[in-house]
């Protein structure tokens, strides 16, 4: 496959067909174990400004997504390889369901859709996490809105005690919803 690199963790296909396989996902988790970020990404569409934005993404259990929602977007995701829980928060930072996914193997379901504007955050179970996302764009920065009730990426510290808590508020979650 033929790629360009746009940063340590975004990779655009040059290719008019795209086809990703087991060393295209090696490369993913190479990249995102050594990028800042812990994630890293293969774009199949060809621009930003594309109707419709696939990736396949390798996110490390060490990367810290920052709790966000995509204004006037859906998002869908197939796991690929991996266990993850899809947090959801109303405006304030709680709880208010927790999608638990993973690949084909794992017995729990591989493919969800999101079609509201809520804020989410990834808990990831194992190792990495692959998945392949599926979103409208065109991708537009200011679209994409960081809850102000969790700590900035860059305050590491800080957003590692917090993803700790939601973990623990999760796991409180999902035994009050049995």
């Amino acid at each position: 496959m033929n790629l360009t690199k746009l940063s340590e963790e975004v990779f655009m296909s040059a290719d008019s067909i795209v086809k990703i396989g087991g060393e295209e996902i090696a490369f993913l988790k190479k990249c995102a174990r050594i990028n800042k970020r812990h994630r890293a990404r293969i774009c199949a569409h060809k621009t930003n400004e594309d109707a419709l934005h696939e990736m396949l993404i390798a996110i490390s259990a060490k990367s810290y997504i920052h709790p966000h929602k995509h204004l006037g977007k859906s998002e869908s995701f197939h796991i690929v390889d991996g266990i993850v829980d899809v947090v959801v928060f109303d405006e304030l930072g709680e709880i208010v369901e927790i999608i638990e996914l993973g690949d084909a193997r794992s017995g729990r379901n591989f493919y969800y859709r999101l079609t509201e504007s809520v804020f989410h955050t990834l808990l990831i179970h194992t190792d990495f996490l692959v998945v392949h996302e599926v979103t409208n764009g065109p991708f537009l920065r200011e679209r994409t809105v960081l809850a102000d009730f969790a700590p900035p990426e860059e305050q590491v510290a800080e957003a590692s005690a917090y993803i700790s808590k939601v973990a623990e508020r999760a796991e409180a979650f999902a035994g009050e919803s049995r």
